[in-house]
């Protein structure tokens, strides 16, 4: 037999990653919860991470290496580019036709 066990991941790639816990709450609580991430047009999980850094930011525990929340959604519009064209040299365009 032999052993198909995935490669394990280096622990500098490993602490790239987001940590995934689970989270036991009051059913009361996280229908409230639910309820404020809805009015301010986040889900449950951003809503506890944003309250989370909040709280270790006003204790002064806010590790200065965490990156910010990534942003997500859908990205800003962006103008659409105008192709630059060069201008035909005189005597070969169409303009100078007589």
């Amino acid at each position: 037999m032999t052993d198909q066990t995935p490669p394990r991941r280096t622990p500098a790639s490993r602490s790239q990653q987001r940590k995934q816990m689970l989270l036991r709450l009051d059913p009361a609580v996280h229908d409230a919860l639910a309820r404020w991430a809805s009015d301010e047009l986040r889900s449950a999980n951003a809503q506890i991470e944003f309250l989370l850094r909040r709280a270790l930011a006003e204790a002064g525990r806010l590790p200065g290496a965490a990156r910010p929340i990534p942003r997500r959604g859908r990205p800003p519009k962006q103008p659409p580019e105008v192709p630059e064209t060069p201008e035909p040299p005189p005597g070969t365009g169409s303009r100078d036709t007589p």
